[in-house]
């Protein structure tokens, strides 16, 4: 943090009723630079075909007309190229991508936003934030339900939550704490501004935020935090006789009760509470369960974070709470993998392994964790059987016998996928 806005923290957290005023003040040359420094280089270019390799061949001049703009009031937010990515399961993802101009004063003002809501967010929101991750949520929901004696758990997923967020309700919520007119506008101009779709028509959005924008995260966790965690935690918990914990990463929340009447209260507020600011569940990913250590099984058990939760008993015959890999997640890692493996076989053998391990690495270091040994040992063999096949192809000879092949993954420094401990943690008492 610069001095800035670790002094915008400190006057967050000791005054919390106070409302910011001049915060586009800070928006100078100096936190631009900043800010640049904190962009990912190798984005893809905005609708100006202008990427960060080409905006650095003149960065200083390009800061100082970007500073001078925002302060005589002439920065226009530029149109949003929407792309679609498609996913494993069939569908596509929208994304929103800003010219490189409007990434950098995004940024700048996502760390304002930040040094300020950091003071309120509760310690059950874990998406977005600095020192938080979705590790830690999964590790503090296990560790809450091994110990505090949860029996019904709701699983909720928000439908379409970037595309639908109210820009009234938002805006409503960014004046609890802001009172500066040019930056609450500068904002606005982000959430209005129009986007070109792949065909060239260009709309103007009246709701959400555009995922892949800069702003967009943080901008979630302050609609959600008013929506769903202050909500909870100031007028939900208070009216129930049992215990109730909520979890939340970005959108996806699971929310535990310790008796089955008030979980089933929840469950028919909620869509009630999320109706009025615009939002809906997702039908086919908000249920309500009985989740027990007294009906152990992996028949009864809730998805979170890619990750499938179930009772078992150890060794000694005690219930355990035990994670896994979701089976629709596995079967969408096991797609992904197959088809990269087979685009891209024909590249050097040095290329493919090193892109390889990069990617065995990104599974493990997510997925890899206490109780998911089969669930990551079931991911390498896979990608082992598929890569053999494919280097196989390659000619209309066989490349490789199978002890070649193995010298080769040595080789290259292919080993087994391995769990790690993740670090333990104190109950958390919501």
């Amino acid at each position: 943090m610069t001095t800035t806005v670790q002094a915008l923290a400190i006057k967050s957290r000791t005054h919390p009723r106070y409302r910011f005023q001049n915060l586009s003040s800070l928006l100078d040359g100096r936190r631009l630079r900043e800010s640049w420094g904190q962009l990912n280089k190798s984005a893809s270019a905005g609708i100006d075909k202008i990427d960060a390799r080409k905006y650095a061949e003149k960065l200083v001049e390009n800061i100082a007309t970007l500073e001078n703009r925002l302060k005589e009031g002439r920065y226009r937010a530029g149109i949003i190229k929407r792309v679609y990515i498609p996913k494993a399961n069939g569908k596509k993802r929208a994304l929103g991508l800003p010219t490189v101009e409007d990434k950098i004063v995004q940024q700048s003002v996502s760390q304002i936003l930040q040094s300020i809501w950091e003071q309120d967010f509760l310690p059950n929101s874990y998406g977005y934030r600095p020192s938080k991750s979705a590790h830690g949520a999964v590790q503090s929901l296990c560790v809450n339900l091994q110990f505090r004696g949860y029996g019904y758990i709701v699983e909720a997923d928000i439908k379409g939550f970037f595309d639908n967020m109210s820009h009234q309700w938002l805006m409503l919520m960014l004046k609890q704490r802001i009172d500066d007119k040019r930056l609450l506008m500068l904002i606005q101009q982000w959430l209005k501004a129009r986007v070109q779709e792949p065909d060239g028509k260009i709309n103007k959005s009246s709701q959400g935020t555009p995922q892949g924008g800069v702003i967009s995260p943080v901008l979630a966790n302050i609609y959600l935090h008013y929506v769903i965690d202050i909500w909870f935690e100031r007028v939900v918990k208070p009216r129930l006789k049992g215990r109730a914990m909520l979890i939340r990463y970005a959108d996806d929340f699971v929310v535990a009760f310790q008796y089955k009447h008030e979980a089933e209260k929840f469950y028919r507020v909620l869509p009630k509470r999320l109706n009025k600011f615009g939002l809906d569940i997702s039908p086919e990913k908000t249920e309500l369960k009985r989740f027990s250590r007294f009906l152990p099984g992996k028949q009864r058990q809730f998805q979170f974070l890619g990750f499938s939760y179930y009772w078992s008993k150890d060794r000694k015959g005690e219930a355990r709470l035990r994670r896994r890999t979701a089976k629709m997640k596995q079967r969408e890692a096991f797609k992904s993998i197959s088809f990269w493996i087979k685009l891209n076989r024909h590249l050097k053998l040095s290329e493919l392994m090193c892109s390889l391990k990069r990617k065995l690495t990104g599974f493990s270091n997510y997925f890899g964790i206490t109780d998911n040994s089969r669930s990551i040992t079931n991911y390498y063999n896979h990608v082992i059987r598929t890569l053999f096949k494919w280097l196989n192809r390659r000619s209309q000879r066989k490349s490789f016998n199978w002890d070649q092949y193995k010298q080769m993954l040595n080789w290259y420094m292919i080993q087994p996928l391995k769990v790690r401990k993740l670090p333990g943690l104190k109950l958390d008492w919501y």
